[in-house]
């Protein structure tokens, strides 16, 4: 099955506050992520319908869907290991996760 890595302006965003080595490294890891490749983990409890991607410091929260037989990773939050998750969480609270999403 083929698969389409999906990078939502949110996450397009984040990538440009980068300096240029951690921008480079993370469109990498963006780029290995259709391969299944890098450390990849399903979030837990209230998240676990979601999986991130770490690279260094960074996190990149995703989706994994399945559209008319191809596999679509929607990459739609993406920040550092101090704030990602506590952001996360409140958007999932406050419903906004599926306005990130869609």
């Amino acid at each position: 099955m083929k698969t389409r890595v999906i990078i939502k302006q949110r996450v397009r965003s984040f990538l440009q506050t980068l300096a240029p080595e951690p921008r480079r490294k993370l469109w990498r890891g963006l780029k290995d992520l259709a391969e299944d490749k890098g450390d990849l983990k399903q979030l837990d409890g209230n998240l676990h319908p979601f999986w991130r991607l770490r690279v260094e410091r960074m996190r990149v929260i995703y989706e994994p869907r399945s559209i008319a037989g191809e596999r679509h990773l929607v990459c739609f939050f993406a920040d550092h290991r101090s704030t990602v998750y506590a952001v996360l969480e409140q958007l999932l609270v406050s419903g906004l996760v599926d306005e990130l999403t869609d």
